[in-house]
């Protein structure tokens, strides 16, 4: 509790008297609280091509945690891996235009300067450099905010009353066990939704699955695939953001090629494997359902009121 109490201190003072740069288009904030695990990303991809559907062309801005190179750049998969960019840009960069870098004013400059219409934060709610058109929490409906404590002694980023201040929604993914929405400021809209695999996992009825993931938590992957008939005989969870080593990859090939055994992963975890590996892992995509099909258009009707 002594280093929260100090460590938030240093984030209030570091936030003092930042003038943040505003962008002629619109930005769509998706943020979280909490470390890791909320869905946020699987959001940020969801209302992306909700965006693309209506005309637009999204750029996402994202800080490209976990990758080598700082940016301000355009990811490139034709020339960069995730060890460059990390992940989950990695990951995005599949069917978006995807900019990294600590300081989201350039990248939405550059953004804009390279034809986009309007940006998406992949995270970036505690990011003060760039003014968010629209801010949306998201929170994971099984841990809730946790211990409600800040980092290291709870899983919080910021204390909770103060990223509520800043939201305009909060994006509930996942069945809501911590009944969080009951406690949530009466103002304050919310918005239910929860993951939902791809057709591929009905292939793995009856099979021998051999899962692995390094996400943020990897037993929502593992339930996910119990829940829909494929539960894995062997689940092995890496850290998340994990970068796969030669010897990782070499002892999940082995296991790919036991008798029977199918391995599966995550498209976040995929995109990590060396091409050799690939064809011998199955990926699991994952969409939202919402709860009201409307709901995120009325969000993005509200975005773009704000051109």
């Amino acid at each position: 509790m002594p280093v929260s109490l100090v460590l938030g201190a240093l984030a209030h003072f570091r936030k003092l008297g930042v003038s943040p740069a505003v962008s002629p288009l619109p930005v769509l904030c998706c943020g979280n609280l909490s470390v890791g695990g909320t869905g946020k990303t699987i959001l940020v991809r969801d209302l992306a091509r909700r965006l693309e559907a209506r005309g637009e062309r999204p750029h996402i801005l994202s800080r490209g945690y976990g990758g080598r190179l700082q940016g301000p750049l355009r990811v490139d998969i034709a020339h960069h891996t995730a060890r460059d960019v990390g992940d989950e840009p990695f990951m995005l960069a599949q069917q978006f235009p995807v900019w990294i870098g600590a300081n989201r004013a350039e990248t939405a400059r550059l953004a804009a300067e390279s034809g986009a219409t309007c940006l998406v934060m992949d995270d970036g709610l505690q990011n003060l450099t760039l003014r968010q058109t629209l801010r949306l929490i998201t929170i994971d409906g099984s841990t809730g905010l946790g211990n409600g404590r800040t980092l290291p002694a709870g899983p919080l980023r910021e204390p909770a009353s103060k990223g509520l201040e800043r939201a305009d929604a909060i994006v509930l993914i996942g069945r809501d066990d911590t009944a969080l929405a009951a406690r949530l400021p009466p103002h304050l809209p919310y918005l239910a939704a929860k993951l939902i695999p791809s057709a591929a996992i009905r292939r793995l009825q009856g099979k021998q699955v051999i899962a692995f993931a390094g996400i943020g938590r990897p037993a929502k992957f593992f339930d996910m695939l119990t829940d829909a008939g494929a539960a894995p005989m062997r689940m092995i969870a890496f850290d998340d953001h994990h970068d796969y080593s030669e010897r990782d990859c070499r002892r999940l090939s082995v296991l790919s090629h036991q008798p029977g055994a199918v391995l599966v992963t995550t498209r976040k975890d995929w995109v990590k494997l060396p091409d050799w590996l690939r064809d011998d892992v199955v990926v699991i995509d994952v969409e939202l359902l919402w709860a009201d099909p409307g709901a995120p258009e009325r969000l993005l009707d509200l975005l773009m009121a704000n051109v």
